[in-house]
């Protein structure tokens, strides 16, 4: 059987333990909260066969994203970069059949860069830089009839 001081000393450190479980929480949901992107340039014109570089500036990312979007179409994943690292560590398809798309965040790991080194007409599009985890839904677009009220 326990003594009193004892019973009192694993209480103890059991409030410590619990105080400290529930600090780590909060902190994991208000921190995690902070995290934004957002794009440097809202819009970005280049003639073909020029570099082209798109840029966002970020904050707390474990992992960065970059996606690629033609009018009426699905968004098209590209690449992925961890800032801790400055390396891409997944690559798409696409990106490892073009070698002219490539990825990198700055050394202050601010800022997160995606690089078409030589334009073509077809890479007009809109592109995505996002934080991971990034959820996605319904790919398909839905219109809704406003005569009658349904999707």
């Amino acid at each position: 059987m326990q003594s009193l001081a004892e019973q009192q000393n694993y209480n103890f450190i059991m409030l410590i333990n619990m105080l400290l479980f529930l600090t780590a929480l909060i902190c994991s949901l208000i921190c995690g909260s902070f995290a934004n992107i957002t794009p440097v340039q809202i819009e970005v014109y280049e003639k073909e066969g020029e570099k082209v570089t798109l840029s966002c500036n970020y904050s707390s990312a474990s992992t960065l994203q970059w996606y690629r979007q033609y009018p009426g179409s699905v968004p098209e994943f590209l690449l992925v970069i961890i800032p801790s690292t400055g390396k891409v560590s997944q690559k798409s398809e696409i990106v490892d059949r073009d070698p002219r798309f490539s990825g990198k965040v700055n050394e202050k790991k601010t800022h997160v860069y995606l690089e078409i080194s030589t334009a073509k007409v077809t890479d007009s599009a809109m592109y995505y830089c996002a934080l991971v985890p990034t959820v996605t839904g319904n790919t398909r677009t839905l219109y809704k009839n406003s005569l009658r009220n349904t999707v």
